[in-house]
């Protein structure tokens, strides 16, 4: 499985952006899958995260400005970024555990990030 993020940029203060992850290989089955994120000098941190249902949780910093959604029939993440900040600027990795086939151990996979700067 592979993991192919994108949509990242420069974008001002108050701006939006939407992310985007293709997974795309052997797919069985993708199960839970989530957005995170690592700014320079401090460990990653989940952001976002939705499972195979349509749940969703969120970390407390973006609630009420990130959407995070998927489309299972074309095994693609999304997340929707509104009213960004300076403290949003980070690389955005996306995750997903899954199946590459009936049977298979169930594996985590990253996509290479993808950086969102927001400026001030």
């Amino acid at each position: 499985v592979q993991l192919q993020a994108s949509g990242g940029g420069l974008v001002q203060a108050g701006g939006s952006l939407r992310l985007s992850c293709a997974a795309s290989g052997r797919i069985f089955r993708l199960n839970d899958m989530g957005w995170y994120r690592q700014a320079p000098g401090k460990q990653r941190e989940l952001v976002a995260g939705i499972t195979s249902g349509g749940q969703t949780n969120y970390a407390d910093s973006v609630k009420g400005r990130f959407t995070i959604s998927r489309d299972n029939a074309k095994n693609t993440m999304y997340l929707q970024m509104n009213s960004l900040k300076p403290e949003d600027t980070a690389v955005y990795y996306c995750k997903a555990d899954g199946r590459r086939f009936l049977g298979d151990a169930r594996q985590e996979y990253w996509g290479q990030g993808t950086l969102v700067t927001v400026s001030s």
